[in-house]
């Protein structure tokens, strides 16, 4: 496991018992402790209503005495149960041994940390392992109790894991790896996965996430941002949920980044460029500052590292007392002191001010390390409905740049395009018109995007089915339209180019 720390990992179980956890995990499955199985048992309300912190209506569906409901209520709940009742349903004298159980009053077992069983992409059985507290709705609080607190999985996680790229490479890091749920979807399609983590609780939770799982260990390292890695060390692949939280000091190691505003961020992604192989992808979720007569997007842009193309989308903004109450209430501030909770409040504020920011944004950076000398930086704001997983989609969004970075306008009318697929067509305009006033080409799929486009363009792309070239196609829409086909051959590439970056043509 690498240079891991023991200071406060005694509470933690074993992560050098893998005969113990292997049957552990067998015991979790033989009972369908699954993501499945504990839908099937709790039912959507109950199960929906753990992701809200609120564990009422699961408490409800576990009364009886199924070896399911023992493990949701020993393991997810946070029950003690009677030792005997364990011993029936896994090997609670091993995990007693091992940690995984403790003894407590009377008769009773229960657990030292929270276990949630999680589906995989391909219907995988595997379990995020996590801090007491953690597994059920981030950390509900407890984060204000234990500053190195690692949480379970969030909304956070799920988000960067929906957006990567899973192209099979020999290399990834997973920096900042909190419970390890990035490494053990990197182990699917990665040969060798590093994770760093600047807690030693997180590595040493990492490490039994990966094993409950019946995942490949990972090369575990401590320490901040990039600092384990070694001279000249580079990868296919880096993954990075930080704690990119923009908070007057560090108080909570998973949420806060210790450095001054968005300063965490901007290191971690400018420094990322030197440590990825040619072709390599970055993806960061990030919190960005709205900094008073700087335009967000400019800031962003200058993040970005020499050879690297990049791909920036704004999901969500917040003005700063909005931001401020989200992470107090992150953190449990508002269930304490009254007086504590206005000073800390009245801090984040200060900061902000001090800094002249209006709002923060908070969406997500991918980066491609590319050769070539002109790198393309595209930065939106997108908070519409998206289709997760986008790995694909990411993918192919490099893919076309590279596409129209090699095809000048002459060599986008030699070539052939199809419509990609679930691309719709809106006519919008008054009821009984003879003609829209607008046509909007809208996909299904993905990034859900919507383009408005003149009659030319919808044409077009109606026709596009890589049988024709894109000249031919509008030579014939100039002959049905009456119009000089070399005018329309002369205006119509921009619109092709934006169609072929947006998605909704595909080079044939």
């Amino acid at each position: 496991m690498g240079d891991v720390s023991n200071a406060s990992l005694s509470t933690l179980p074993s992560a050098d018992r893998p005969d113990v956890t292997a049957r552990l995990r067998d015991a979790l499955l033989g009972a369908s402790f699954t993501a499945d199985g504990l839908l099937e048992l709790l039912g959507a309300p109950a199960y929906a209503a753990l992701s809200r912190s609120e564990t009422v209506p699961a408490l409800r569906a576990t009364r009886g005495d199924t070896p399911l409901e023992v493990l949701v209520r020993l393991f997810l709940l946070q029950q003690p149960v009677a030792h005997a009742r364990v011993a029936d349903v896994l090997p609670a004298d091993a995990c007693l041994e091992s940690g995984w159980l403790v003894r407590t009053g009377g008769d009773e077992v229960a657990a030292t940390v929270d276990v949630r069983p999680y589906a995989g992409p391909d219907g995988e059985d595997w379990y995020i392992v996590s801090d007491l507290g953690c597994a059920v709705g981030g950390a509900g609080g407890i984060g204000s109790r234990a500053e190195g607190v690692v949480l379970g999985v969030g909304g956070a996680s799920t988000t960067l894991a929906g957006i990567t790229v899973r192209t099979p490479v020999a290399t990834a890091l997973d920096l900042g790896t909190g419970s390890g749920i990035q490494a053990l979807h990197a182990a699917r399609h990665v040969t060798r996965v590093t994770a760093t983590d600047l807690n030693p609780r997180a590595l040493h939770i990492t490490a039994l996430t990966l094993a409950l799982s019946g995942a490949p260990a990972a090369d575990l390292r401590e320490g901040s941002l990039f600092e384990p890695l070694r001279d000249g060390e580079t990868y296919d692949l880096i993954v990075s949920n930080p704690p990119f939280v923009i908070s007057p000091g560090a108080r909570l190691t998973y949420r806060d980044g210790g450095m001054g505003g968005d300063d965490l961020c901007r290191t971690l992604v400018s420094q990322a460029g030197e440590r990825l192989n040619e072709g390599g992808f970055a993806h960061f979720l990030a919190n960005w500052q709205h900094v008073e007569g700087e335009d967000w997007a400019d800031r962003l842009r200058s993040w970005v590292p020499r050879g690297c193309d990049a791909w920036i989308v704004q999901r969500e903004v917040q003005d700063v007392t909005q931001y401020a109450e989200l992470w107090l209430r992150d953190a449990g501030d508002h269930r304490g002191d009254v007086a504590e909770y206005q000073a800390r409040y009245d801090a984040w504020l200060d900061e902000f001010e001090a800094r002249k920011v209006k709002a923060v944004g908070f969406g997500w950076i991918t980066l491609r390390k590319t050769g070539s000398a002109e790198p393309s930086i595209t930065t939106e704001e997108w908070p519409h409905p998206i289709e997760q997983p986008l790995g694909e989609t990411v993918r192919a969004h490099f893919d076309r740049l590279d596409y129209l970075r090699t095809h000048d306008d002459a060599a986008l009318l030699e070539a052939r395009f199809t419509l990609a697929g679930e691309v719709v067509q809106e006519q919008v305009g008054l009821p009984g018109a003879e003609d829209p006033e607008h046509v909007v080409l809208r996909q299904n799929r993905g990034m859900r995007r919507a383009t408005r486009v003149d009659t030319v363009g919808a044409g077009f792309a109606g026709v596009c089915d890589g049988t024709m070239t894109a000249g031919r196609i509008l030579d014939a829409i100039a002959q049905l339209l009456g119009e000089d086909p070399v005018a329309l051959r002369d205006r119509t590439p921009a619109q092709i180019r934006l169609l072929v970056e947006q998605g909704f043509l595909e080079p044939a």
